[in-house]
């Protein structure tokens, strides 16, 4: 499949934290999507692009501020189906001739509406055709600004309490705007507008994973060229579908490197190796780095100054292995969406950063390395469906997430190597029970963190002062929310007495049940 010739749908972000799962929502429905900020969405931009059709995102600006973002002009000339989200919604009408009020939060009189509402049909739209079906439908609201008055040609088709314009269209022209956020989970039924607005827009559906990998090869090969690539090889699900399609792209061009930074899992550097240099002969080297990793987080608790110290030995470890491989320009990373959006803002705007992440944020010119991020636009679960396209054995694919620091962060407080060791085994006994009662797979993520405290027991007729420790186990669809997972108390019981009768060193068992938010899903 060429991807200059597929049908592509294009969403100009505004900056939303949300937009992502606006490309979700599309993907679901096998549509092939591209996100661009909108500063880069230029008149040439879109002549070039040439989409079949175009949604505008939310955003966290006023439409009523001078120099707030526009979309571009030239695209009211396209005649091609366009569909305005939330802010999205309120500058097509702006650049159309209808009127956005300022809400208190822009220092206007208006109404703000955030949370939950009913939306109420008004009139017969192809857009909502099946939506209301049930009755007013629930979605999400998120806006201080409100259209006060439709352009010229837009009709309302559903309305809520303090959105008297919650869905709009000129139908003539194939425009369409909603107030609320179809993307989100909390509009329970918003998957079905987007179903209705690619079929009206004429899109087929025919982009699959397997497309992907094919526009991801060539974009990779188009990026390398004949050049090497050094890729960062954990073993978890990221890297090795990355490690998995750069070999299917430009095969001895690759060498990877394993860096056992002493913060791993029990026995995985011998199952790493074994699976890719052994089983799937690429080229991996091991690069055995724990002197380097723990000696420098000696004394360290606090955990953003862990999480730095190991990125930054990641940077160096990659240069000194790089500096080996003859031709080596670019650095490859196993990037998520969930990574990107945790860290920066994806259009580049003002999000709050939640934590640094060492696969995040550009090389230093130090390195002299490109970046290939091959799957940075991809959440967890479309990951591995490109990882089954791939042929990667399900044992793989199927992994919980591992993050980069590894240990570091599920060992608050001071690291040591006798804490890393005696977590180890609580892990390992803890996803043994787990594996053991079926529920491994009904569960996004599980592990143990050693807390830095120690508390009084009696185990035989001795007193103890051991390590307590924490279980944690959360679902979730794609890592940026979650919840915790509901144990019986009998597996809750019996697992504890496990690691406490096998695990030298705890002598007291916690389970986390926070969700995500408020909390994280790791601890550090």
């Amino acid at each position: 499949m060429d991807i200059d010739t597929h049908d592509c749908l294009l969403i100009i972000d505004f900056g939303s934290q949300v937009t992502q799962l606006i490309a979700r929502r599309l993907r679901e429905q096998n549509v092939y999507c591209e996100i661009h900020p909108y500063q880069n969405v230029t008149d040439a931009m879109l002549a070039d692009l040439n989409p079949k059709a175009v949604i505008l995102s939310g955003g966290p600006d006023s439409v009523t501020r001078a120099g707030s973002p526009r979309a571009p002009n030239s695209l009211w000339r396209m005649g091609i189906p366009v569909l305005g989200i939330c802010y999205g919604q309120q500058t097509m009408m702006q650049q159309l001739g209808g009127l956005v009020e300022g809400g208190k939060i822009s220092g206007g009189g208006g109404t703000a509406e955030f949370g939950r509402a009913k939306v109420t049909p008004a009139g017969t739209l192809d857009l909502l055709d099946g939506w209301f079906d049930a009755g007013p439908e629930q979605v999400w609201m998120s806006h201080g600004d409100h259209v006060s008055k439709i352009a010229p040609g837009f009709e309302v088709y559903g309305t809520s309490p303090n959105a008297p314009y919650a869905v709009i269209a000129d139908t003539s022209r194939n425009y369409y705007g909603v107030q609320f956020h179809p993307e989100v989970h909390h509009t329970p039924r918003g998957a079905k507008l987007y179903e209705n607005f690619v079929r009206l827009a004429g899109f087929k559906g025919g982009w699959t994973m397997d497309a992907y990998r094919d526009i991801a090869i060539a974009k990779i090969r188009e990026q390398v060229g004949d050049k090497q690539v050094i890729c960062g090889l954990s073993g978890g699900v990221d890297s090795s579908v990355t490690a998995a399609l750069l070999h299917e792209a430009i095969g001895d061009q690759l060498t990877c490197v394993f860096v056992d930074h002493g913060l791993l899992r029990l026995n995985e550097a011998d199952d790493v190796m074994t699976m890719f240099r052994d089983n799937m002969n690429l080229k991996v080297i091991y690069a055995d780095e724990k002197e380097l990793f723990l000696g420098a987080l000696e004394g360290q608790s606090d955990p953003e100054t862990k999480r730095k110290i190991i990125g930054g030995l990641f940077i160096d470890v990659f240069q000194k292995y790089a500096n080996k491989i003859e031709g080596a320009e670019f650095l490859a990373q196993g990037t998520l969406y969930p990574d990107v959006i945790e860290s920066v803002s994806f259009s580049g705007g003002p999000s709050v950063t939640i934590k640094s992440h060492h696969n995040v944020g550009g090389l230093p010119e130090k390195m002299g390395l490109k970046l290939v991020e091959p799957l940075r636009e991809l959440f967890k679960d479309e990951v591995r469906a490109l990882g089954r396209e791939l042929g990667l054995p399900a044992s793989f694919i199927g992994r919980h997430p591992f993050p980069g620091p590894g240990l570091a962060i599920r060992c608050p407080g001071e690291i040591t190597r006798e804490k890393l060791d005696i977590l180890r085994q609580a892990d390992a006994v803890y996803i043994d029970q787990i594996r053991k009662h079926g529920l491994y797979h009904d569960i996004w993520q599980a592990f143990v963190a050693i807390l830095p405290v120690r508390t009084v027991g009696v185990m035989g007729d001795g007193r103890t002062y051991d390590f307590a420790c924490a279980l944690r186990a959360v679902t979730s669809v794609d890592g940026m929310t979650a919840d915790y997972y509901p144990f019986s108390h009998n597996f809750l019981g019996e697992t504890a007495t496990r690691i406490i009768n096998e695990v030298a060193g705890i002598n007291r068992v916690t389970y986390d049940i926070t969700s995500k938010p408020p909390g994280t899903i790791e601890w550090e």
